[in-house]
């Protein structure tokens, strides 16, 4: 159970930059490139690779070989039931316990 909990820890930890949730999102449509990264994120290249590897670190990406370019791909779709489950509604009502418990 231990080891099941630090994997999850692990997961949630990739989830936790926005950045990786934009590129989750970007990869909802299909498989793409890291160049098809760049111009959505407005980030350079060695800074998308960082995040797409901390992605396919915890299994939530893949990555296959297509002549020079990597191409990646959500290892499984539902994983986007975990991010979608994260609604403005919940996020309100998060949102209001927190500034209730500093206030």
């Amino acid at each position: 159970m231990k080891d099941e909990n630090a994997f999850k820890a692990k997961i949630f930890y990739a989830l936790s930059d926005p950045d990786r949730i934009k590129i989750l999102e970007i990869l909802r449509n299909g498989e793409k490139c890291v160049c098809e990264f760049i111009p959505h994120l407005g980030l350079i290249q060695p800074v998308v690779s960082r995040h797409l590897r901390i992605l396919k670190e915890c299994g939530l990406v893949t990555c296959k070989k297509d002549k020079n370019r990597r191409l990646y791909s959500v290892t499984n779709p539902s994983l986007f039931r975990i991010i979608d489950s994260v609604s403005t509604e919940l996020i309100k009502t998060l949102s209001e316990c927190a500034i209730a418990q500093i206030t």
